[in-house]
């Protein structure tokens, strides 16, 4: 276990993505200045459930604009899960928030490639049923992280997925997810067509007994 600075967020930040933040409260504007003096990260605890418990660490890789009152535009890339152990706010002698933490342990199991395969497959039907233009190149996934925010996961899925250790966890419980959405959305584009339909004349052709 060890220490960290916080900065609870109602996000979920899935490693290896960017998260663009904006500074602006005293106490946050302190956390930044002292990991960029330090050269240290800090942790977003996912605030989606009511209760600090999951979050990611994350490292600034870019101040992008500092403004004349001390607010700061950031870039910062997720680096790995961990599970909150202890709370504390403030955090010793600083203004804003720390904890105790513990690493999600990652497994090295191997990633099983027709799992892999077949989600690429119904991202790929979900983006074209959905006339999606602005999507990764899909050829190229080799994790769930990498488009978790874009497969219509509500905010509760996307910190349940958060926590799992392996790829093959996250595949199984993404391959649940779009089994259960494409048939929605497609019953749900039929019942779309069929009330643009009511009240309008139709020609029909009788039918022959």
């Amino acid at each position: 276990m060890r220490e960290i600075a916080l900065f609870p967020l109602n996000i979920v930040a899935f490693p290896g993505e960017g998260v663009n933040l904006h500074i602006f409260e005293p106490r946050y504007k302190a956390l930044v200045n002292d990991c960029l003096v330090n050269n240290t990260t800090f942790g977003i605890p996912a605030y989606v459930i009511n209760k600090i418990e999951w979050g990611t660490e994350v490292e600034i890789t870019e101040v992008t604009k500092t403004y004349d009152d001390g607010r700061m535009d950031i870039k910062t890339r997720a680096l790995q899960p961990f599970r909150v152990e202890e709370f504390w706010n403030p955090w010793e002698a600083h203004l804003y928030a720390g904890g105790r933490i513990e690493d999600l342990s990652m497994s090295d199991e191997s990633t099983d490639l027709s799992m892999l395969y077949e989600f690429k497959e119904m991202v790929s039907k979900l983006f074209v049923w959905l006339g999606e233009m602005d999507v990764p190149d899909i050829s190229t996934l080799n994790s769930v992280y990498e488009i978790g925010h874009k497969i219509g996961f509500k905010p509760e899925e996307e910190y349940q997925l958060l926590q799992m250790p392996t790829e093959n966890e996250r595949l199984q419980f993404a391959l649940k997810h779009l089994a259960h959405l494409l048939p929605a959305l497609e019953r749900a584009q039929d019942a779309q067509e069929r009330i643009k339909q009511n009240g309008h004349f139709k020609h029909l052709d009788p039918l022959k007994f």
